[in-house]
Formats: structure tokens, C-alpha cells, sequence
């Protein structure tokens, strides 16, 4: 099943970009780009317009996904799989082939209103059974143990309140209120997509030129009224998209899956709102119509997933209220869930940010910008902190440093941290995107999926560059906010990410040689356990010679000036003298001093940076 299972997530991610550009198709008026089908002006030739570029590739997606439906449903019959696997793509297929016949009248008939609804709900329609067939594919069998992958409890019938672990049933069960509730909730979402589309279709939406309830007063044309209409279905669905997510915290903190992807929802769902009502409010930018076409469908389909989870968990009501009745203290918690976002590394970064925002615009940044800029970057940093220690969780156990987090200790439950985790980087992109700009927003995201797949989930138990290579992830953020405050990056902005990436190494191998006996009892290859402590120690030398190095090129190509000069000759003078003493002198306790030596380095480096320009 494992080749199963990744071919089938494979197509649905297709089909999830599909629909994707399908709504970018629909909002950017490409859809009569080519008056005919299946060519684009009698030819299979690539177009030299951009419109009719994008709908020949929306054919092409749209083929290719319905060639790779065909292939999923085939091998889930020959495979014999599950019939809640089997079922979704075979009706999918359907739907698919009726799907690209739609499309067709779409563009020969000249868009009408009624096929563009209708034509986005089969659309929307062939997503979620996709979805609903990979979730369970990976629910029913599991890539590595029960333990990862599968739904946890609490407790059982004779009162134990020691999580256990249940599989996922192959039947559909609908007893529990949340799952009930989940239900109406989509239902309701696929009532503001539906409406978004007639919108759309119609051109309703520029008669409705304010947000909400049309501006001042209400519209007085019919297109006015259906732009107002949509954005009261949209209310009622976020009322209900809203209660599912308390619920959700409330009676399903052990369920990994279910409690992510309520959580994802809920999060999605306000920056489609906040999006929607940017695009309204800014006239219509490119890249908020395109990216309120993104997470649409983004939401649509982690609904797929809440829903499929919930049937197939099986969960009754006595299971949510017995986990409801469990309670802790908020203080406790809070505390908890502050701990996961390693606030002093989070702190650290917004200081690089902030320095970031003040080189790239040569000023000092408002007010308004400064504070959705640091809030992103405080969730994008601390996000990512909550998801590595999500997928650390059973290593941590093993160190001394770290078996003492949150997860580990078990006063969170690992659903907790991976939703957290999940809804502080949604939240950031969306906040950054729509109160700052989509560069920072995107490289925000970069730095995130850098950090939790490319480093904690591949690179930290890979290889001994582990920590060199890995710390692109750390070295983004004065990136985000150059981008923030100037709109673009040039080279001037790279020596930023180039300081912290090679300011990375010597900082943490440093710890290692504090730690060396936790990292080689967890399996984490780090340098000092595979290369040995006199390796170590000089290669911090090294990296330090060269970061020095660095910051006293930046006055030498004018990038800055006379207070940042002296600032880098102090600071650096006495970073060498801690790593040569790291090199000469060994042992645990320089060591130590080296690793808050290097952190308050980095951070008063950053603040000379400030001076610089300001002064």
C-alpha cells in the first residue's frame, strides 16, 4: 500500500492545483482566452498570451488529473482496498470526466452564470473525495506505527485516563455531535465557494465596491444584493467553521488529526475573510485575487480531511465529554503553550527582523507595519519551534535539555503541539500577506517549510552539516523584514541571511559540546559526536573568523557605515577571543560561554546595524 498511498497523494495534490488555477482562471477573465475546445484557437500549440497560457494549462491539469483519478481508482479495486478508499475515487472519476465536458460548454457557451456554479461545485466535488480517499488511505494504514499516525483516546470504560491508541474503522459513523457539526460546517463553506462563483460569473462582486454590508449603505442593484448575500452566507459559515474549532479544543485534544485540521480550518477561513475584504477594499490586486482563489481551495480540502477523520474516528459522545471534563490550569497551559514557541530563539529572531525593516527601508518603520510585521514573524518563528518539537517529541524524551518540554513531559498532548504548530504558520502567512506583502509573507513561508521539513524533519538526523545546512532556516527572517519595509530584496539584504546562516554553527555546536552525551544518546549526529570535541572546537574557530570577516566587508563595500565599522571590530574581537579560548582551552564551561556569548552577539551586532542608519 505504501506505493498506494503516496501515488494517491500525488494525485491529489494535482487536483488540488486544479482547482486552484481553475478559480485564478475564473477571477483573471481567462476563461474565453481560447473561444474553442479542445484547442485554443484550432491549435495544440503553446499560446503567446498570458490568459490563453493559463487556460491551456488548465487543460492539461485537468486531463492529467483525471488520468491519475482513473489510475488511483483502478489500483484501489485491484488492491482491494477499503471501500471508503475505493468508493470516493470511483465516484470521483465520474465526476471528473462530467467535470471536463462542463468545462468545455463553459467556454462554448461564453461563460454563463449558471455552468461556472455549477462547474466550480463538481470541481469542488472531485477535491474533497480525493481527499476523503487519501485520508483514509493513510488512516487505515498507517506509513510507520499505530503511534504516529493513528487517533488517540483518552481513558476507556473503566475509567483509566491513560491515552491509548485506536485504529481508525473502515465503516462511516456519524454519533459524534463534532462529527455532526463538522458535517454542517462544509456544508456551509461549500455554500460561500458556490456563492463566490455566481459572484464571480456575474461580475456582482464590483457592485459591492465595500467591506462589509457594501460600504456605508446597502446596494440597490440586484449584483449589489448578491455581493451582499454572499458575505452574509460567508458570516454564517464562519459562525459555524468558529464553533467547530472550540469544540474541537474542547473534546478532541487527543485527536491529532481532527484537532489540525479544525484548527487549519479555522484559520483559513478568517484570512479568506481578511483577503477577500482586502481585495474589496484595494480593487482588486493580482496577487489577492490569486491568492484568495489559493485558499479557497487550500480550505476546502482540509475540511475534506476534518470531516473524513471525524467519520472514520468513530468517536461517541461519552468519548468528547469525557475528554471535555478534563481540565488544567490555564496558567499551566499557557505556559505550556508558550514553551513551545522557544520564546528567547523567538525573540532573538525579531530582533534580526526588526533590523531588517529598518535597513531595507533606510528608517525607521511605522507603527502599523512594525506590528504585523513582528506578530508574523513571532508566529512564523514560533510555529515552526511547535511543529519541530511536535516531530522531536520522542527524541526530546532522551536529553536532559529537553525532556522537560511539553510534549515530552506530556502535559500537552502531541495533537496540541502539531496543531498549534500548524495554526501559527497559517496564521502568519495570512497576517503577513494581507497587512504587509505577499514577498514577505512568501519568504516567512519558505523560512517555515526550510525549518520543519528540510532541517527537523530531514537533514537533523542525516548528516553531521546538519546545523550548517539548516541554518538558511534561522537566517530568513532579516529577509522578511527588508521585504516588509523596501518590497524587494537586493544584494545589501543577502549579507543579512549571510551573517546569521554562518553565525549558526559556532552557536550551536557550541551547545553540543555541552550536550554532547544527550545528542549521541538521542542519534542526533551532530559534530562533536561523530567527528569528536577537537573538530569541533576548531570549526567554531573557523565559522567565527569567517562571520567576522563578513560583517567588516560591509563597511569596506559601503553597505554601511563608521558606528556599524567599530561596533563589528569590538563585537567580533570578542567573539574570537571566546572561540580561540573554545580552540586552546576546551571543556564545558567555555563552551557554555560561547553559546550566550555568540546569542548576544548576534543581537547586538543586529542593534549597531539600527544605529547605523538611524544615527
Amino acid at each position: 500500500m505504501k506505493a498506494f498511498r503516496y501515488f494517491l497523494l500525488s494525485t491529489t495534490i494535482v487536483i488540488f492545483l486544479l482547482v486552484v488555477l481553475g478559480n485564478v482562471v475564473r477571477v483573471s477573465d481567462s476563461a474565453q482566452a481560447c473561444p474553442d475546445w479542445p484547442t485554443c484557437y484550432g491549435q495544440f500549440a503553446w499560446p503567446g498570451a498570458m490568459e490563453a497560457r493559463l487556460q491551456v494549462l488548465h487543460r492539461g491539469l485537468a486531463a492529467l488529473s483525471a488520468l491519475m483519478l482513473a489510475i488511483s481508482a483502478i489500483w484501489a479495486m485491484r488492491r482491494r482496498a477499503a471501500p471508503v478508499i475505493r468508493l470516493p475515487l470511483t465516484a470521483g472519476v465520474g465526476l471528473m470526466f462530467i467535470e471536463i465536458f462542463l468545462g468545455a460548454g463553459l467556454v462554448l457557451a461564453a461563460n454563463p452564470m449558471s455552468l461556472a456554479a455549477i462547474h466550480l461545485a463538481l470541481a469542488l466535488g472531485v477535491l474533497v473525495l480525493a481527499v476523503a480517499a487519501t485520508t483514509a488511505a493513510y488512516g487505515l494504514y498507517p506509513v510507520q506505527s499505530a503511534d504516529d499516525h493513528l487517533p488517540v483516546i483518552y481513558g476507556d470504560e473503566t475509567g483509566d485516563q491513560k491515552p491509548t491508541v485506536r485504529p481508525w474503522r473502515s465503516r462511516l459513523s456519524f454519533e459524534s455531535p463534532f462529527t455532526r457539526l463538522s458535517l454542517l460546517a462544509v456544508l456551509a463553506v461549500f455554500g460561500v465557494l458556490v456563492s463566490g462563483a455566481v459572484l464571480v460569473a456575474s461580475n456582482a462582486p464590483q457592485a459591492c465596491s465595500g467591506w462589509p454590508m457594501c460600504g456605508n449603505g446597502l446596494p440597490v442593484t440586484l449584483s449589489g444584493w448578491l455581493a451582499l448575500g454572499h458575505q452574509l452566507v460567508t458570516a454564517a459559515a464562519g459562525l459555524l467553521v468558529t464553533l467547530v474549532f472550540w469544540q474541537a479544543w474542547r473534546t478532541q485534544r487527543s485527536q491529532r488529526v481532527i484537532l489540525s485540521a479544525s484548527s487549519a480550518a479555522f484559520i483559513l477561513f478568517v484570512g479568506q475573510v481578511l483577503i477577500g475584504a482586502a481585495k474589496v477594499t484595494r480593487s482588486f490586486p493580482t496577487d489577492l485575487v490569486g491568492l484568495h482563489a489559493s485558499v479557497a481551495a487550500g480550505l476546502w480540502a482540509v475540511l475534506g480531511v476534518l470531516v473524513t477523520s471525524a467519520v472514520l474516528a468513530g468517536r461517541t459522545q461519552q468519548e468528547e465529554s469525557a475528554e471535555a471534563a478534563q481540565r488544567s490550569s490555564f496558567r499551566s497551559r499557557l505556559r505550556d503553550f508558550i514553551l513551545l514557541n522557544k520564546p528567547v530563539i523567538v525573540l532573538l529572531l525579531l530582533v534580526t527582523t526588526y533590523a531588517g525593516m529598518v535597513l531595507g527601508g533606510r528608517k525607521l518603520p511605522d507603527f502599523s507595519l512594525t506590528f504585523w510585521t513582528m506578530l508574523g514573524g513571532a508566529l512564523a518563528a514560533g510555529g515552526a519551534s511547535a511543529l519541530n518539537q511536535y516531530i522531536d517529541r520522542e527524541l526530546d524524551k532522551n536529553m536532559q535539555r529537553t525532556s522537560r518540554r511539553p510534549l515530552p513531559s506530556g502535559r500537552l498532548t502531541p495533537a496540541e503541539g502539531l496543531a498549534y504548530g500548524l495554526a501559527a504558520c497559517l496564521g502568519s502567512f495570512v497576517l503577513l500577506a494581507v497587512f504587509v506583502n505577499l514577498l514577505a509573507a512568501l519568504l516567512s513561508l519558505a523560512g517555515m517549510i526550510y525549518y520543519v521539513l528540510l532541517y527537523s524533519v530531514w537533514l537533523k538526523k542525516l548528516t553531521v552539516q546538519n546545523i550548517v545546512i539548516g541554518g538558511g532556516a534561522g537566517a530568513i527572517p532579516p529577509l522578511v523584514g527588508w521585504a516588509a519595509a523596501a518590497g524587494s530584496l537586493n544584494i545589501p539584504s543577502l549579507f543579512l541571511f549571510a551573517i546569521v546562516f554562518l553565525w549558526t554553527p559556532p552557536h550551536f555546536w557550541a551547545l553540543a559540546l555541552v550536550r554532547q552525551k544527550d545528542y549521541a544518546r538521542a542519534g542526533v549526529p551532530m559534530l562533536p559526536v561523530v567527528q569528536g570535541e577537537k573538530a569541533a572546537r576548531w570549526q567554531i574557530l573557523l565559522y567565527t573568523l569567517e562571520l567576522v570577516g563578513l560583517t567588516l566587508l560591509m563597511p569596506a563595500l559601503h553597505i554601511t557605515g563608521v558606528i556599524f565599522l567599530f561596533s563589528a571590530l569590538g563585537l567580533g574581537a570578542w567573539l574570537i577571543s571566546t572561540a580561540w579560548r573554545v580552540w586552546k582551552k576546551g571543556g564545558n564551561k567555555i563552551a557554555y560561554k560561547m553559546y550566550r556569548y555568540s546569542s548576544m552577539y548576534l543581537a547586538f551586532l543586529f542593534l549597531a546595524l539600527v544605529l547605523d542608519v538611524l544615527l
